[in-house]
C-alpha cells in the first residue's frame, strides 16, 4: 500500500466511513481494497502479466472485497446499493 499517502487515506476514510478514523465500517473497507485492486490491476496490466505474487494478492484482495458486499448486502441493501453505486462496482 506504498501508493496511499496518509491525506488519501484520510479522505477515502472520511467519505465512505464517515469520519476520518472510523477505519472499521464495511463501506471504508470496501472503498479502500477497491483502490488497491485499481492500482494493482493496472500493475498487471502494463506489462507485468507474469507477476505471480501480486497476482495473488489481487484474487485475495477481490475475494475479501466479496465477501464484504455479501455481508453489507444482506445487512444494509440501500447501503449496499449506493454504495456500488459510488464506486461503479456491478454495472
Amino acid at each position: 500500500m506504498s501508493h496511499f499517502t496518509a491525506e488519501k487515506k484520510a479522505n477515502i476514510f472520511k467519505t465512505y466511513g464517515g469520519s476520518e478514523t472510523n477505519t472499521g465500517s464495511i463501506e471504508a473497507q470496501i472503498a479502500m481494497l477497491t483502490e488497491r485492486i485499481k492500482h494493482i490491476s493496472a500493475h498487471m496490466n502494463s506489462g507485468n502479466k507474469k507477476d505471480f505474487s501480486s497476482n495473488r494478492g489481487l484474487m485475495q484482495m477481490v475475494g475479501r472485497r466479496k465477501r464484504l458486499l455479501q455481508y453489507l448486502s444482506k445487512t444494509n441493501l440501500e447501503g449496499y446499493r449506493a454504495l456500488i453505486e459510488q464506486l461503479g462496482l456491478r454495472k
